[in-house]
């Protein structure tokens, strides 16, 4: 094949994965946004399709059926807010230790845009198919690279975590962040509730500091 067609045949695949990209992005937003409104009550691939300005047939494309497009979102809005605890955790949003904590529970807590309904949809579909092992997959690999970040501020107030501690921190606030979405608690997005949730873990982290010294001095 000449070279400059095979040029000319590259270029043209651009556009249309900028376009299936575009298309996808549109299903996931008209998705949350349906389930942000209604729940899980209104949510079908029909009323997906119409929402997202595309044919049902432009959606079966790429989605088998609802469920395919609830994990989709799921792991969308997982990752968004993966990247934005790791960028709490690296200190660019604030260097201090309790700024990174409070930076990285305020990500937490304003996961989805900050649409909580359609994050309780989203959390009871997962839930009630069994697919919370899969999603929780890319969470497992990110506490394991990024977790322990808490632990390791340079600062003399914070010792090291191991790998069980970092565990038993992140599924903490998962499991407080779960249960305020599944009950729909009024406080979710309060100032009081993040509070609380930056004192859980800067407590935990300082009595795994206090006992790290107590053993470093015993060991002298």
């Amino acid at each position: 094949m000449p070279a400059s067609r095979q040029a000319t045949e590259n270029k043209r695949r651009i556009p249309r994965q900028a376009r299936a990209a575009e298309t996808v992005a549109a299903i996931l937003e008209a998705a949350a946004q349906i389930l942000e409104a209604g729940g899980l009550a209104g949510f079908t691939t029909n009323a997906v399709a119409e929402r997202a300005g595309v044919s049902i047939g432009t959606l079966y494309q790429y989605f088998a059926d609802k469920d395919a497009i609830v994990l989709a979102l799921a792991q969308q809005q997982v990752g968004l807010a993966l990247a934005e605890i790791a960028r709490a955790l690296s200190g660019e949003i604030d260097p201090t230790p309790e700024g990174r904590v409070r930076a990285m529970v305020r990500a937490a807590v304003h996961a989805f845009r900050g649409r909580q309904r359609a994050r309780k949809a989203v959390m009871e579909a997962v839930l009630s198919r069994g697919q919370h092992s899969e999603l929780m997959l890319p969470v497992v690999a990110f506490v394991a690279e990024h977790g322990a970040r808490v632990g390791k501020i340079r600062q003399p107030i914070f010792a090291r975590l191991t790998p069980l501690q970092t565990f038993v921190m992140s599924r903490s606030m998962i499991g407080v962040l779960r249960a305020a979405v599944l009950e729909e608690q009024p406080f979710f997005k309060s100032r009081p509730f993040e509070d609380e949730l930056v004192r859980l873990v800067l407590a935990y982290l300082a009595s795994i500091t206090k006992e790290a010294a107590a053993s470093s001095a015993a060991a002298r």
